[in-house]
Order: C-alpha cells, then sequence, then structure tokens
C-alpha cells in the first residue's frame, strides 16, 4: 500500500506530525494560525505544506487529498480549569471550521478522522458537546469511538487527553444499537443513537520505560536555575506537613531523585504541592503561576527547587530532540504544554488509525466503493 496521507488542523509545532511520520504516515497539508509556533515547526519539519491561516478562511480546496485528517483544537472552553463555556466557547468552539471543512469536502472526504482534546470534553454542556460532534461526524458518513489515554503508560507525565476517531469504513461490527466492547471508552459515557464502533487495538502498555528521573536535566548544585535566598526558602516554608514528608524523602534518597510540584491556593494561602509518585503533573500552557511546574530534586541530604525547562517538557511529550530554534524559553514551553504526547498518537495511528485507513483504501484500489 502506498504511504498514507495525513492533513494536520491547528497543527501547533507539529508533534501529532511526528507521531504520525513514526507509524509510517506523511503529511501532506498542515495548517495553525500562530507564527511562533510555525517557526518552531518550520525548523523541525520544514513547512512546505504548512498554511498559516485562521481556519475559518480555510476553503476545502486548500486541503489535499490525504487518508486521514486531525484536529487538536483549542481546550481553553472545555477544561475544567477554565470558564467552561464549551463549544459555545471562542477558541473550543473553533472545531465547527474543522466539521465545516470536512462537510464541504464531499466525496473527497479522508477516510478516517481523529479529533483530540482534554476529558472536560466529555462532560462540557453536560455530555451535549461530545454528543453533537459525534452527530456532526455520523452525519458525514463516519462511524465514531471514544478513547481516553493517559500519556502516563507511555513517558512519565499524568496527561488523560480524549480522543474520537471516526472511520468512514469502520470494522463490520459498527452498529448504533449494539453493545460493543471498548475498552478505551470513557466508563459511563452515553453513545446511545450514534453510529459507533469499537476501535481495535491491542493492550496499553503497563508504564513508561522511564521515569522523572531519566528525563530530569542533569544540573550542578551551583546552576542558576536553582531557586536559592528567600524563594527556596518560601517553598519550604509554603509545604504541609504532608507535603513536608514528601521533601524529607527526597532528600534521604542516596540517589538524586526527582518530583514535581505545582502552586495551588489553599484556604486563601499560596502554597506548593509535591507529586508523591515521581512523575510530572500535566504539563500545561504556562499562562501563569499557578500553571508552571517545578521540579524538586533530593539526594545526599539535599534539596533543590526550579522551574521545569523547556527541554524537559519535551522529553516528556516524548519529543527529547525538538529543536526550538531562537524560540524563548516562555514560548517553547507553552507551545509543548499546547502538544500532544507523540507516543500516545504515534500508537493509536499504528494500532487504529492507519489500519482504519487501509481498510477504507481496500477496496477502492480494488475499484470497489467502500
Amino acid at each position: 500500500m502506498t504511504t498514507p496521507r495525513a492533513a494536520e488542523f491547528f497543527a501547533g509545532v507539529g508533534l501529532v506530525r511526528m507521531a504520525l511520520e513514526q507509524a509510517g504516515a506523511r503529511v501532506a497539508f498542515a495548517s495553525d494560525v500562530d507564527a511562533v509556533k510555525q517557526a518552531m515547526y518550520a525548523r523541525n519539519f520544514g513547512d512546505a505544506h504548512f498554511v498559516r491561516a485562521d481556519i475559518r478562511t480555510l476553503a476545502c480546496g486548500d486541503v489535499p487529498d490525504v487518508d486521514l485528517a486531525t484536529a487538536s483544537f483549542p481546550c481553553t472552553d472545555l477544561s475544567l480549569a477554565g470558564a467552561r463555556a464549551g463549544l459555545a466557547g471562542r477558541e473550543s468552539g473553533l472545531v465547527a471550521e474543522f466539521l465545516r471543512i470536512l462537510r464541504e469536502m464531499g466525496g473527497r472526504r479522508p477516510g478516517v478522522v481523529m479529533l483530540e482534546n482534554v476529558p472536560g470534553f466529555a462532560t462540557s454542556n453536560g455530555g451535549a458537546d461530545l454528543r453533537g460532534t459525534l452527530a456532526a461526524l455520523n452525519a458525514l458518513g463516519y462511524a465514531c469511538d471514544v478513547a481516553l489515554i493517559d500519556a502516563r503508560r507511555f513517558v512519565p507525565q499524568s496527561r488523560p487527553r480524549l480522543f474520537i476517531v471516526g472511520a468512514a469504513s469502520p470494522p463490520a461490527c459498527a452498529d448504533a444499537r449494539a453493545p460493543h466492547d471498548a475498552p478505551l471508552r470513557p466508563a459511563g459515557l452515553a453513545l446511545d443513537g450514534l453510529r459507533t464502533f469499537a476501535l481495535p487495538h491491542p493492550p496499553l502498555p503497563d508504564a513508561p520505560p522511564q521515569t522523572l528521573d531519566d528525563v530530569a536535566d542533569d544540573l550542578p548544585p551551583s546552576h542558576a536555575a536553582w531557586w536559592t535566598g528567600e524563594r527556596a526558602a518560601a517553598f519550604l516554608a509554603s509545604l504541609s506537613p504532608l507535603n513536608a514528608a514528601r521533601a524529607d524523602a527526597l532528600r534521604a534518597s542516596t540517589a538524586p531523585a526527582h518530583a514535581t510540584a505545582f502552586r495551588r491556593t489553599r484556604r486563601g494561602r499560596s502554597v506548593w504541592e509535591i507529586r508523591a509518585d515521581r512523575i510530572s503533573g500535566c504539563l500545561r500552557t504556562t499562562r501563569g503561576g499557578s500553571s508552571k511546574q517545578a521540579v524538586v530534586q533530593g539526594g545526599g541530604g539535599e534539596l533543590r527547587v526550579r522551574w521545569m525547562s523547556a527541554r524537559e517538557y519535551a522529553r516528556l511529550q516524548g519529543a527529547p530532540g525538538f529543536d526550538f530554534g531562537g524560540a524563548t524559553e516562555a514560548q517553547a514551553t507553552f507551545a509543548m504544554g499546547d502538544a500532544v504526547c507523540v507516543p500516545v498518537v504515534r500508537w493509536l495511528a499504528e494500532h487504529c488509525l492507519l489500519p482504519l485507513a487501509a481498510a477504507r483504501r481496500a477496496p477502492a484500489a480494488a475499484g470497489v466503493r467502500p
């Protein structure tokens, strides 16, 4: 079979592309509105097929014939940390433009589509936003399944994400009335009355091959990134007894041990909370202090704290060799926090997306209309 071709909407810095190419696909079209992200995308992949534009200005004729289209549309209005405007919101509502382009493509529509967003998509507006999106995909000829996958199965980062996969030629079991064995589907998700199918896949990995210790920057104690003086003292003073005990456990380690910490507001007071599981919390776009993640390193009776670096962000997203070019540290961490986890999308592409695309292409290659 010829190499599957993909279109990447809301492309960001191209981590969906990285995953698809690792799985054996070729990206023939990419689009995003952000000039800074485009520069990073071009640095790593070139931008011969990149269209920098507001998706509302794109026409179906701008998109070449492809087998797969992906949309990692903005999560701003779906996130539990936001105002929860849902798909009526200005940013998350842009998914409607992706659906518009698919509709206008008519008979050129790709055989497989993938939408990615935060788990809050499942509960936004009481579940109506997700059901409406699935119904819209059904109307375009796609049977759908919904998968909730946490990046912690692939990398040392807790990052659950919701994926919608739509297939124009799904497995024969697709039937809106039948109960399916769909282990990736979020528990309690009601999809009655919709045309669905169960994604074919092997079991997910049980644990990532690396730990936070493996991806943390190896900085000497004298490095300027480590907090000192009042800042370090304020961090320690803010810790609750539980978190102070976690800090003590790190300090007592015989080898360098790492944990991450987020700043929270508890009873009107700003405090730091250290994760106990020695993996990173979910990387976020660094819009404010509470969204920034700190790295705590202990060992040999010492304890040090600093902000997480862009390089660590990239490793935790499964893109260790990513080249940020001339981007600032703030721009790089923002872009990575807004991206996908590469090995998650690669797994989904290898075991679900590309096999579904192959099933769609097979009858067409034989001269049979799917």
